[in-house]
C-alpha cells in the first residue's frame, strides 16, 4: 500500500482566506462597504491606459516592471532600484516568508492581523505568532517582550486593519531599534495614503538594513481588481525577493493602470479629501447614536456593539437595507462590525440604517 500524499507541514493548518461578501439575494445592486474598496472607482487616466495596454495583450508584459517603479520612485521620492512590485502586496508577503522563514523559525503578527501574515508564515512551514494589542492598538512593549532568536519577520499593519488604528512613527522607530537585528520589520501600509504626512516608514527602511515598506494600490487608487503591490526595501533584500518573483507576475495592462494611477495626483488627492471629510461624519454620526468607534486613519471605521447578538442583528437589519459590511469575527471582534466609509449618499444611508435598527431596538 502507497503512503498517502501529504501537503508540506502547515499547509493544512490555513483557514481559506475570506473576503468581503458581495452579493446579496434580493437585491440586485447592493451597497457594497465590505471590502474597502475606493468608491470613486480607478481614476479616468488609469482607466484610458488600461483599455490602451488590451490592444497590446498579445505580448509579454515587462519583466522588470521598470517603468511603474520609475513612476512610483517620483511621486514617493523613493529610490527605484529598491522597489519590487508584486500580485498586490499579498505578493510581497508571501515572498518575504518564502524567502526568511522555515521550520523552526517565527514569524509574528499582532492579535488582529490582517490574515495573510498567518497563511504566508504557515505555508513556508514557519510558526506564526500572535502578541496581543491594547485597546485595539499595536503594543511595541509587548512585540518585543515577545521577540526571540527565532524570530524572523515581524508584519505591522499601519493603520491596521479593522481596527483603523494607528502607530505614529516614534513608536516604529523604537519598535525597529529593538528587534534582534536578524529580524525584518515588515510595515504593512496599505491604508498609509490615508494618513496625513505619513510616508508608509519610508525614512525607516532607507535608514536600517532590517525593515521593509508595503504599499498597495487596492486601496486610495481603486485598482483592487488588478491586483498590484510593491515593497520598498534595503536593495539586499530587494535582490533576494527578485530572484524568487515570477517574471511575468504583473500583467501589462496591470502595470500600465497602476503606473497611470500613481501620476495622477489630483485624482487621488480628491479621493482623499471626500475620505477624510466623510470618515469624520461618518464616525461621529456612530458616537451619535451611543455605538464605539475609535478615532479611524484609514478608509474604514470599526464599529463596536454592546455584544456579539447586537452586532448580528444590525448586520442582518442593514443587508434588508441593501447594504453590506464585514463582521469581522474572525478577527476578534465578534462584537464589531468594519464599515468601509463610501460616498456621501452612501454613508448617509449607512446613518439613516442603523439609526432606524437603534430606535426599533
Amino acid at each position: 500500500m502507497t503512503a498517502p500524499i501529504r501537503p508540506q507541514p502547515g499547509i493544512l493548518d490555513i483557514a481559506l482566506y475570506q473576503g468581503g461578501q458581495s452579493a446579496l439575494p434580493g437585491h440586485d445592486a447592493p451597497l457594497k462597504l465590505s471590502s474597502n474598496e475606493n468608491p470613486f472607482g480607478p481614476s479616468p487616466a488609469a482607466l484610458t491606459a488600461m483599455a490602451s495596454a488590451l490592444g497590446e495583450s498579445h505580448r509579454y508584459p515587462s519583466t522588470d516592471h521598470a517603468g511603474l517603479r520609475a513612476a512610483i520612485a517620483e511621486v514617493h521620492g523613493l529610490d527605484p532600484d529598491r522597489i519590487v512590485c508584486g500580485v498586490g502586496s499579498d505578493e510581497i508577503i508571501h515572498f518575504l516568508c518564502q524567502a526568511y522563514v522555515g521550520p523552526g523559525l517565527e514569524v509574528m503578527h499582532t492579535e488582529h492581523g490582517f490574515a495573510m501574515y498567518r497563511i504566508s508564515a504557515l505555508a513556508a512551514g514557519a510558526t506564526p505568532v500572535e502578541v496581543p494589542e491594547r485597546d485595539r492598538r499595536v503594543d511595541v512593549e509587548a512585540i518585543l517582550a515577545r521577540a526571540t532568536d527565532a524570530t524572523r519577520l515581524v508584519f505591522i499593519a499601519n493603520p491596521a486593519n479593522p481596527t483603523a488604528t494607528f502607530l505614529p512613527m516614534e513608536d516604529l522607530t523604537r519598535l525597529a531599534h529593538g528587534l534582534p537585528a536578524t529580524c525584518i520589520l515588515v510595515l504593512d501600509g496599505a491604508y498609509a495614503e490615508f494618513v496625513d504626512g505619513y510616508d508608509g516608514g519610508k525614512a525607516l527602511v532607507e535608514a536600517r538594513e532590517n525593515v521593509v515598506m508595503m504599499r498597495t494600490f487596492s486601496k486610495a487608487y481603486g485598482l483592487g481588481g488588478l491586483r498590484v503591490g510593491y515593497g520598498y526595501a534595503p536593495r539586499a533584500i530587494v535582490d533576494v525577493l527578485n530572484r524568487i518573483r515570477g517574471p511575468f507576475n504583473l500583467s501589462g495592462v496591470a502595470l500600465a493602470g497602476a503606473e497611470a494611477a500613481v501620476r495622477d495626483l489630483d485624482w487621488v488627492a480628491e479621493c482623499l479629501r471626500v475620505n477624510a471629510t466623510e470618515r469624520a461624519r461618518l464616525t461621529g454620526g456612530l458616537r451619535q447614536l451611543g455605538l464605539g468607534c475609535d478615532e479611524s486613519f484609514a478608509n474604514f471605521v470599526l464599529v463596536r456593539f454592546a455584544d456579539e447578538a447586537e452586532a448580528l442583528a444590525a448586520d442582518v437589519h442593514l443587508k434588508q437595507a441593501g447594504i453590506i459590511v464585514r463582521h469581522p469575527k474572525n478577527y476578534g471582534f465578534p462584537q464589531a462590525l468594519r464599515i468601509t466609509v463610501g460616498k456621501p449618499e452612501d454613508n448617509s444611508r449607512v446613518l439613516d440604517a442603523l439609526a432606524d435598527f437603534k430606535g426599533a431596538a
